[in-house]
C-alpha cells in the first residue's frame, strides 16, 4: 500500500509539488465557495473564473508562461469585471448577475481570441484546463501568498462576511456599508480563482470553490465546522486525481472534478442535512 499510495509523492518531486499546491488551494477555496452558496452567488464564481481569462491571455502574449505576469493580468481583468458589473447594476437599477453575465461572456470570448492569435491550441488547452503536474516553485510561492492573504483577511473581518451572507439588511440598519465588504470578498474570490487557474485551469477552477461547499452543506449546517472540514474533501479528490494520473495516465483535472461530483451525488442521497434518504427515514422521537 505504501508503494502504491505514498511512494509516488516521496520519490517524484513533481507529484509532491502538485499535492502541496492542491493542499494550499484547499485551505481557502472551499471556504469562499461556502460563502458564495450562502449568498446565493454560486454561478457568480463561474462567471469570474471566465472573466480573468483576457488578463491571463494578455500576460501570456507579453511574457509567455510567466506565472507572475499572467497572475497580475488575471487579477486586473477579474477586478475590472467586478467593478464594471457593480457600476452598471447600481446606475441602471438592474441586477448585478445580468451585468456580470454580460461582461463574463465578453471576457471569455476576448481571452480565447487573444490566445488563439498569439499561441497554439496546446497553449489554449493548458490555460483553460490547467496543468497540475507542472507546478513549480514560483507557482507554490504564489499559492502560499494567496492562501495567507485570504486566511488573514477572513479572520480579521469574518463577522461582517457572515452577517452579509445571512442578513445583509442588518449592516444597512446599523449604518455599516456592506458594499465595501462585498467588494473585498469578491476580490478574495478573484485571487483564489487565479490560484485555481494556476493548477486546474480557468474553466475548472470554480469547481474547487463550489463543489466542496455544496457537498458539506448537505451534511452540516454549521458554518465553522463546514469551513474546517471542506478542505479535506478537496485534498482527497485532488489526491485521487493525482494517483489516477500517475498510474493510468488519465488527465488530472477532470478526475478531480469528477471525484467531487461523485461525492456530491452521494451526499444528495445520504447527506444528513437535506439528503433524499433522510426524508423517508422515520425517527423514533417523532413517532408520537
Amino acid at each position: 500500500m505504501y508503494e502504491i499510495l505514498i511512494q509516488p509523492f516521496v520519490e517524484y518531486g513533481f507529484m509532491f509539488k502538485s499535492l502541496l499546491g492542491c493542499v494550499l488551494i484547499s485551505l481557502c477555496a472551499p471556504m469562499l465557495g461556502l460563502f458564495l452558496i450562502l449568498k446565493k452567488m454560486s454561478l457568480t464564481g463561474d462567471a469570474i473564473s471566465h472573466a480573468i481569462l483576457p488578463g491571463v491571455a494578455i500576460g501570456y502574449a507579453v511574457a509567455g508562461l510567466s506565472v507572475t505576469i499572467m497572475t497580475l493580468g488575471g487579477f486586473i481583468a477579474g477586478s475590472l469585471v467586478i467593478v464594471l458589473s457593480g457600476f452598471v447594476s447600481r446606475y441602471t437599477k438592474k441586477g448585478e448577475d445580468s451585468a456580470l453575465a454580460v461582461f463574463y461572456l465578453i471576457s471569455l470570448a476576448l481571452g480565447i481570441l487573444i490566445i488563439s492569435l498569439n499561441g497554439s491550441n496546446i497553449d489554449l488547452l493548458s490555460i483553460l484546463f490547467g496543468s497540475l503536474l507542472t507546478i513549480n516553485d514560483e507557482c507554490l510561492i504564489l499559492l502560499s501568498s494567496i492562501t495567507l492573504i485570504t486566511i488573514v483577511t477572513m479572520l480579521v473581518i469574518r463577522r461582517p462576511f457572515i452577517i452579509d451572507c445571512i442578513d445583509p439588511d442588518f449592516l444597512i440598519h446599523n449604518d455599516i456599508n456592506g458594499h465595501h465588504y462585498h467588494i473585498i470578498f469578491m476580490i478574495l474570490v478573484v485571487l483564489n480563482l487565479i490560484a485555481g487557474f494556476q493548477t486546474i485551469g480557468t474553466l475548472m477552477a470554480v469547481g474547487l470553490l463550489i463543489l466542496p461547499a455544496a457537498i458539506i452543506r448537505l451534511w452540516l449546517n454549521n458554518i465553522v465546522l463546514s469551513c474546517l472540514i471542506s478542505p479535506l474533501i478537496v485534498i482527497i479528490s485532488c489526491y485521487c486525481g493525482l494517483i489516477a494520473s500517475f498510474y493510468y495516465n488519465y488527465p488530472t483535472t477532470p478526475i478531480i472534478i469528477l471525484a467531487l461530483g461523485l461525492l456530491y451525488l452521494i451526499s444528495v442521497f445520504l447527506g444528513t442535512n437535506g439528503g433524499i434518504l433522510w426524508k423517508y427515514v422515520r425517527l423514533k422521537h417523532l413517532d408520537s
